[in-house]
């Protein structure tokens, strides 16, 4: 049987305009390459930013749909970007995937609402559970 992924696309076909858009932002440029390359691969439009600030400036950051972020970065970490997202009164469910973090920079991240905190390396169905879980709300319509 094979799995349709959203829009009822099969997963592995290219993505649409109308899927949902994820955007990941990670400081490590083959993280961003390969987290948008599985990303698109389970059907959802993916774009990756660099760093928090480049998010954060962009138009995406208001039409994301699911944020994939690593905690420490240069600059701005995730957990900033997390606080000013809050701050701006975004609601985008963030699903923090980090190579190293403290137990203290978790449970930070998750008591401000992040829905998943991911060590890496996360294995292909872990990410796309994830991304499919009812609170991502990735397959639903979430402007409702």
């Amino acid at each position: 049987m094979t799995r349709s992924g959203p829009g009822g696309h099969r997963q592995g076909q290219p993505s649409t305009d109308e899927a949902p858009l994820v955007a990941i932002v990670d400081d490590d440029a083959s993280v961003r390459q390969s987290a948008r390359r599985l990303i698109r691969s389970f059907g959802y439009r993916a774009e990756a930013f660099a760093s928090g600030e480049d998010f954060l400036a962009s138009a995406s950051a208001a039409r994301t749909a699911c944020l994939v972020l690593d905690v420490r970065m240069p600059n701005m970490d995730g957990l900033e970007v997390q606080r000013r997202l809050a701050g701006s009164g975004v609601r985008i469910p963030i699903v923090f995937l980090t190579g190293r973090a403290s137990d203290d920079e978790e449970r930070r991240a998750r008591s401000a609402g992040a829905v998943e905190f991911l060590r890496k390396p996360v294995g292909t169905a872990t990410l796309l559970r994830v991304l499919q879980d009812p609170e991502v709300r990735l397959n639903h319509d979430h402007d409702a």
